[in-house]
């Protein structure tokens, strides 16, 4: 028997239906691309500025999202928009897949078998994904930046928030990526082998040391790791790190 049925349209949804599955589009919106000014966001959604204010607005009452000065390299003159950032409640509403049974299993690990058999874990864990990622990546030829865009492509098809930014400042040059959510942001704030297994794949991946800036499990709005460029030759040939170089 053939399926008559079809997909509910926009004009199909009642206003509060209509207006739920917006809000939701402009919270996951922000965790990709945060920290992000609402005219841009309105830009990225296809909305109206006061239409997209109204969203945040009420996100921000619900305490997802909430809003910050913008960093002090994209001051101009001027008032300057204000960027907004997922709150750690709003990423706990984001999916979340199998978080609490992942975190019950790995405490069990590390109780049964001791922190290496984590890390060992974490490892393993890290080692299927650059399997997934690996073909894609190498494609994308030998400029990090592509490597990087590819790796990007690559998280946001399983799900991921992921986004890449070119960044340069202080003499440093390279690409910014950012990850909006992760899916065991609470073990890895118990467990940083995951971090640092991940950080370790991506380099591994990109062919080119990477340092993670941030992290969500250490309570940052994001995850942003740095990817050099072949501006900056990579750390691996260099005992310079970036935060080192930027410190002298």
């Amino acid at each position: 028997m053939v399926n008559t049925r079809r997909a509910a349209q926009p004009h199909d949804l009642g206003p509060a239906e209509s207006d739920a599955r917006t809000r939701d589009r402009v919270l996951a919106t922000v965790s990709e691309r945060g920290p992000i000014t609402a005219a841009r966001l309105a830009a990225d959604l296809g909305l109206t500025p006061p239409g997209v204010r109204r969203h945040l607005d009420q996100l921000a009452l619900d305490g997802l999202v909430e809003d910050r000065d913008p960093a002090a390299s994209k001051r101009g003159r001027g008032r300057p928009a204000r960027e907004w950032v997922v709150t750690g409640a709003g990423h706990d509403v984001l999916p979340a897949g199998y978080e609490t049974l992942a975190g019950d299993a790995v405490r069990f690990l590390a109780a049964a078998a001791g922190p290496q058999a984590v890390a060992d874990f974490a490892r393993a864990r890290m080692a299927r994904v650059e399997e997934r990622y690996e073909a894609d990546v190498t494609a994308a030829g030998p400029d990090p930046r592509a490597r990087t865009e590819a790796l990007v492509s690559a998280l946001r098809r399983e799900g991921f928030a992921a986004s890449a930014r070119p960044v340069g400042a202080g003499g440093l040059a390279g690409v910014q990526l950012c990850q909006g959510h992760c899916p065991v942001q609470h073990v890895a704030a118990e467990f940083p082998d995951f971090c640092e297994a991940e950080r370790e794949s991506f380099s591994r991946l990109l062919g080119v040391h990477v340092q993670r800036l941030a992290t969500l499990a250490q309570g940052d709005h994001v995850c942003t790791t740095f990817v050099p460029t072949p501006d900056i030759p990579p750390s691996t040939s260099s005992s310079t790190h970036p935060e080192e170089r930027g410190s002298r």
